[in-house]
């Protein structure tokens, strides 16, 4: 299913960024609308709407204030020529962020209060802000979806565990994180669609995100029992592993040469069918499906240097035929 949640100037500010993601955004003015719905990702420089052109002006966007910006309305709070502040302020525009820790002029204030278009600030400069909030606004606005599965890390590759309930795939998480592998989420693993041809994966509900339900046992906290070192927030997902009861009616590949893909939001993930009964290691099946994908994308692939291997074996076979068996001709 796709979601979409709404998200307000309220979010933006509460948004749990640590380090290097950090927005540190404060309020300085306009609470009133904090409710404010951001609908678009993009961010604008309102530098030409300041000094009064309007056409074409982006007001959906947030608006982002750095030193020309704020020099160019104190220039016109000195001139007292503040009409385009004024029509700025008649566009319902989500919100006006000022960088440096810089401030409005009085009159820049006292219009966003009236149009209760919220004023935050934030001690970033303007491109490390800017390169910053874009990387979060289009994670944010990335397309969504939720699925029911596991996600794991194995061997630094992000591989999604799917299949039927009770086939298994949390005891298979559980062998992969006993042997040093890390959990991403279980149950329910949320989708995002990055830059258009990445799937970024993660827990759809950050508080249980790594718990998992092991049917006889019930839920365990794998953070406690394994430590930090056996769970990651988010994942890119590069392969998707299919599990499913054994079909003796089947014809399963045996070979490795056909390749399969499964398509969320629009990109295409390999993928494998890993039948499942007694006697079958799942966890050891999926490290070496691991390894091999990993050998793909280095360029290496098994399955067709063994099909070009029988080739030549075949017409090296029938040239010593056809070599031997000749009578020669006096």
């Amino acid at each position: 299913m796709n979601n979409q949640k709404i998200f307000t100037v309220l979010d933006l500010i509460d948004i749990d960024l640590k380090e290097h993601n950090s927005l540190n955004l404060r309020c300085i003015g306009g609470r009133k609308g904090l409710g404010r719905v951001i609908t678009v990702p993009n961010l604008n420089r309102p530098g030409l709407a300041i000094m009064g052109f309007y056409d074409s002006f982006a007001y959906e966007r947030i608006q982002i204030f750095g030193r020309g910006e704020a020099a160019a309305v104190k220039k016109l709070a000195g001139e007292k020529q503040f009409d385009s502040i004024v029509q700025l302020f008649s566009y319902e525009i989500p919100c006006c962020i000022f960088t440096h820790n810089l401030s409005p002029e009085r009159d820049f204030f006292d219009e966003a209060e009236k149009a209760e278009c919220p004023l935050l600030q934030t001690d970033l400069e303007t491109s490390e802000f800017v390169v910053r909030l874009t990387r979060i606004m289009a994670n944010i606005f990335a397309p969504k979806k939720s699925i029911h599965g596991v996600l794991v890390e194995v061997y630094g590759l992000g591989i999604l565990i799917l299949g039927s309930s009770g086939v298994g795939k949390s005891e298979t998480a559980m062998e992969l994180i006993e042997r040093g592998h890390r959990l991403v989420a279980d149950d329910v693993v949320e989708i995002h669609c990055v830059n258009g041809n990445v799937l970024m994966g993660e827990g759809a509900n950050k508080i249980i995100g790594h718990h998992m339900e092991i049917r006889g046992l019930g839920i365990i906290n794998i953070t406690h029992l394994f430590g930090v070192r056996a769970i990651r927030d988010r994942k890119a997902i590069q392969l998707v592993v299919m599990l499913e009861e054994w079909d003796a009616a089947k014809n399963y590949d045996r070979l490795g040469s056909e390749e399969k893909y499964m398509e969320f939001l629009g990109v295409s993930i390999p993928k494998l069918e890993v039948p499942v009964k007694p006697g079958r290691n799942i966890p050891s099946i999926i490290e070496v499906a691991a390894m091999n994908e990993r050998l793909k994308k280095m360029g290496y692939n098994s399955s067709q240097e063994f099909n070009q291997n029988i080739l030549k074996w075949i017409e090296s076979n029938q040239a010593r035929s056809v070599y031997y068996g000749s009578e020669d001709v006096i």
